[in-house]
């Protein structure tokens, strides 16, 4: 008897596990719970815990599905605006918000978060440009970008409380050039670096022209000076080499004929490859002949004048008063 109880129990404990287990959901602290039955809201459950329901999920029963109960974030990016004065731009952005009313949520969007964002994303394009539209580009780099974010904001709740959303916040993250600006940007920048560069080189080369001018007019003047003042020491010294040579020549004319004659042969005899023909007959060479400059005496005439004291004979000396001449060398 008791056997054949068995089997019925066991059917009976599935059963009743069964029924509990489909008539208990749990909600946990990031999720919130909306219980629907046949298609129709029954209930929303914001709180974590264990709940029940009717235990048949089938043909449209009770369901129960799960939304967010933490802030949310979706990105937009390179959302291509025009600002005031006709130029384009590239902003990227991102928006945080949270699900507050669930019953609302699911009725606008079934629930689905996808939804959902693609709404907000256009609402958010639209306000975007519209405020960008508005302005120029430095105000998105000035203490006003704070007042753009928070404009776009204020469009992107009344977007939000028509699905059951809140926006928490909205940032701008980047503002910058599109492609095609970015170069045209960049080409213009280059050129004006560029001319800049030109106009301090050009500077620099009058700069320059003018110090070397200026520097090429000092050298003449010092040159000039230096020249002018080597001749006056030249003249100066001249004219004292003269006047010493002039007294030389009123205090003893022999020796200064002599002294200058001297002169004459170390700068004509000297080895400077230079070849004189000249008759020792000569003048120039009186002095080769006598030591005094005087014509020497043949062998058979007496001396026309004797040595200067203290000076020694030199070539064909001539005979001491008392004595004769000597005779020649052959050959002479």
């Amino acid at each position: 008897m008791i056997s054949n109880r068995f089997p019925a129990f066991l059917i009976g404990l599935a059963v009743l596990l069964f029924l509990i287990y489909s008539s208990v959901f749990v909600v946990n602290e990031r999720e919130q719970a909306i219980v629907v039955r046949f298609g129709e809201i029954q209930d929303v459950k914001r709180e974590p815990g264990i709940y029940f329901k009717l235990p048949f999920g089938f043909m449209d029963a009770d369901r129960v599905q799960f939304v967010e109960d933490r802030a949310l974030r979706f990105d937009l990016d390179n959302i291509r605006v025009q600002v005031r004065g006709g130029a384009f731009y590239e902003v990227d952005a991102f928006v945080v918000y949270s699900i507050t009313d669930p019953r609302l949520f699911r009725e606008t969007v079934s629930g689905d978060r996808e939804s959902a964002e693609s709404r907000l994303r256009t609402r958010l394009d639209a306000a975007l440009r519209r405020v960008y539209g508005l302005r120029n580009f430095d105000a998105a780099l000035s203490n006003e970008r704070a007042s753009m974010m928070q404009e776009v904001r204020a469009d992107l709740n009344t977007a939000g409380e028509t699905l059951g959303l809140t926006i928490r916040d909205v940032r701008i993250r980047r503002t910058d050039l599109t492609q095609e600006v970015s170069q045209q940007t960049f080409q213009r920048m280059k050129a004006e670096r560029l001319a800049e560069a030109e106009l301090i080189r050009a500077r620099g080369n009058e700069a320059g022209q003018r110090r070397r001018a200026i520097a090429d007019r000092q050298v003449v003047e010092i040159v000039s000076e230096a020249q002018r003042d080597s001749e006056i020491l030249r003249g100066q010294g001249d004219a004292e080499r003269n006047r010493i040579f002039a007294g030389a020549f009123q205090r003893d004319p022999a020796f200064f004929e002599f002294y200058r004659s001297m002169r004459a042969y170390v700068a004509s005899l000297a080895d400077s490859g230079t070849t004189m023909v000249l008759s020792p007959d000569s003048e120039f060479f009186r002095f080769f002949r006598s030591a005094d400059g005087t014509e020497a005496t043949s062998p058979s005439a007496p001396a026309l004048a004797n040595p200067a004291p203290g000076r020694p004979a030199t070539g064909n000396p001539a005979a001491s008063p008392s004595a004769p001449a000597a005779p020649a060398p052959a050959g002479q």
